[in-house]
């Protein structure tokens, strides 16, 4: 199944040459990187929804709570979790 999982853009840095807009995205404690190329007027703090490593919209919070509440009820959210020996260990 293809879902597109909210985050929250911790960080943008511009990247390769300063050509492309990159963000650190936090799905629901682990941090990775999303292209937002597509949203070009998301900024830190917002929520996005991220579909294989590219934001392709801007949400609001409640959707962003929302949604990733539903997906980790249905088992979808696996690939994001840290391995179980490391939950709850920074």
């Amino acid at each position: 199944m293809c879902l597109a999982i909210p985050g929250k853009i911790e960080s943008i840095e511009h990247q390769y040459g300063g050509l492309v807009r990159m963000a650190k995205v936090v799905f629901g404690g682990i941090r990775k990187e999303a292209s937002l190329e597509m949203v070009p007027q998301a900024k830190a703090g917002d929520y996005v929804l991220v579909h294989v490593g590219v934001a392709i919209s801007i949400i609001d919070e409640e959707e962003a709570q929302k949604t990733f509440s539903y997906l980790e009820g249905i088992g979808e959210l696996e690939e994001l979790m840290p391995p179980k020996e490391h939950r709850g260990q920074d």
